[in-house]
């Protein structure tokens, strides 16, 4: 009570536009430190990583917490391969889908349809045995590539590739999408994008997993989920508007002076910025380093000059403020050297985050907590209501 002894006001909540800063779970499945552009899964450096494992090693450790023995990888990597197929079902479920469908709507839907096929279990009261966990996710990472595939395919007329077991997880999706096996360099970049992609923290497409799963909805509902999010151009869809500036932009002399109009409007630059990182985003170094050699192989093109002129002409205005190149400014340009269309970018990221994804499921498992946030109501209040002859 005050001193003329009136109610004391309540304490004005603290509010934060987008969670900004707030954390919502604990976790040991990643880390990033954004000052310094380093970012580590389940404690090994992403360039470790990048350099000496695999797409399903790394899988793996997200998975698991710690790397693979070499028969524990061999047991991992066969029930990957076991799993590749899908349905006939929803081979037919795709047929009826508009040609002018994007890929991750498509994959959205059928992510969300393989829950009918492989129930789980709605009663989550009692723990989950290991081997009902251990499943659902061999199969989301496994038949995630082959959804993929198939739209791509099928939207233009033609059958699905059947998988092939004697290829890579990275190589794998490559035959289906293009009939081709891959050279070895080409697989080897697909592996490494895989890898620099499957994890990131607490962004938008992993809390809605967590906000999904949290109702103890099934894990197929909880990842179909995270790709509505991630189809958003303000989280996986910005490798596509990288290109889409790139070829507005159209040459290289017309690099500075596109540059200085968006500034000038204080406009986004697409591929350029971070929420976490306030320099240059160590998987865009990866995927960049990718590009060098492959272009060392087969010649540099426009597309790539007009990039890494932009990111040397942006230091000069944007670097001091921690506006540096991300994920996505070199990996459209990576995807679309290998002759892969550029809505297939952002599907291709979830290909590689579903691993991530499950691993933050598995951890909310062991909660057993709903997310449910508060707000602050900015509303009237004690209105009356008006008969609608009188309004």
């Amino acid at each position: 009570m005050t001193e003329n002894n009136t109610p004391a006001a309540a304490p004005i909540p603290c509010y934060s536009p987008g969670l900004a800063g707030i954390p919502v779970a604990e976790s040991a499945v990643s880390s990033v430190d954004g000052k310094i552009g380093y970012l580590e899964y389940r404690g090994i450096d992403i360039e470790q990583l990048a350099e000496k494992s695999s797409f399903e090693e790394t899988s793996y450790l997200l998975l698991h917490g710690e790397l693979p023995t070499s028969e524990q990888l061999a047991a991992f990597d066969a029930k990957l391969k076991h799993h590749r197929r899908i349905k006939f079902r929803i081979r037919d479920m795709m047929k009826c889908f508009p040609e002018s469908a994007h890929p991750m709507d498509s994959l959205q839907s059928t992510v969300a349809a393989l829950g009918m096929f492989y129930p789980f279990p709605k009663n989550l009261e009692g723990a989950l045995d290991q081997d009902t966990i251990d499943s659902v996710c061999v199969n989301l990472i496994a038949k995630m590539p082959t959804l993929v595939a198939a739209h791509a395919r099928m939207r233009f007329g033609d059958d699905p590739i059947a998988p092939r077991d004697d290829l890579s997880h990275a190589a794998n999706f490559y035959y289906m999408l293009t009939g081709e096996e891959p050279y070895p360099l080409t697989e080897r970049i697909m592996d490494v994008a895989f890898i620099v992609h499957a994890e990131h923290t607490m962004n938008a497409s992993t809390f809605s997993t967590l906000v999904t799963a949290s109702t103890h909805a099934d894990p197929y509902t909880s990842i179909s989920a995270a790709i509505g999010s991630l189809s958003g151009p303000l989280h996986g869809g910005a490798n596509e508007d990288v290109l889409h500036m790139l070829d507005e932009i159209g040459t290289m002399e017309h690099v500075e002076a596109y540059l200085n109009k968006k500034l000038t409007n204080k406009e986004k630059i697409a591929g350029l910025g971070h929420r976490v990182y306030k320099t240059k985003d160590p998987r865009a170094t990866l995927l960049q380093e990718l590009y060098v050699q492959l272009t060392n192989k087969i010649g540099v093109d426009n597309t790539y000059l007009m990039a890494k002129e932009i990111e040397e002409l942006s230091k000069k205005t944007l670097g001091a403020k921690g506006v540096c190149p991300n994920v996505d400014f070199y990996s459209g340009i990576v995807y679309r050297k290998l002759g892969i269309p550029s809505d297939l970018f952002t599907p291709i990221f979830a290909i590689a985050r579903v691993s991530g994804w499950l691993a933050h499921w598995k951890e909310q498992l062991g909660t057993g907590r709903i997310y449910r946030p508060d707000q602050i109501y900015i509303g009237k209040n004690g209105e009356s209501y008006i008969p609608i002859e009188e309004r």
